[in-house]
């Protein structure tokens, strides 16, 4: 008697990839999911990779993780992806600390954020 399977979060011509634990803030990683946004997979992918910010590498395998769970846990066509949902959010911040003038202290704070890219199968309307 295993645990019976857990419902899909997502719609049946969807799927998803999450990365957690993302070293950079949750402001600066919406930069780069907004260019994301409601585009084609291919053009989603050419913006990443010629994209000059740091962080577009990790959001590029989450969005190429994303496509292949598409084609291969879901049976979707990958030429009609597009990226239906980029979400940021905020993970955990370790807290620093850094000595400063006169016995101070100064607070250094280090973000992590959480992305979560879902891709949706849409028909070609021609």
């Amino acid at each position: 008697m295993g645990k019976s399977s857990a419902p899909r979060r997502v719609a049946e011509n969807e799927a998803l990839a999450v990365a957690n634990m993302v070293r950079i803030s949750p402001q600066k990683l919406n930069l780069v999911a907004g260019i994301i946004r409601g585009q084609k997979v291919e053009k989603a992918l050419a913006d990443l990779t010629f994209s000059k910010r740091r962080i577009a590498k990790d959001v590029k395998k989450v969005l190429e993780s994303a496509v292949a769970n598409a084609e291969n846990n879901h049976g979707l066509d990958v030429d009609n992806l597009v990226v239906a949902e980029a979400s940021v959010g905020k993970a955990l911040v370790m807290k620093r600390f850094r000595p400063r003038a006169r016995g101070r202290t100064g607070k250094i704070l280090k973000p992590f954020s959480r992305i979560r890219i879902v891709v949706r199968e849409v028909e070609e309307s021609e």
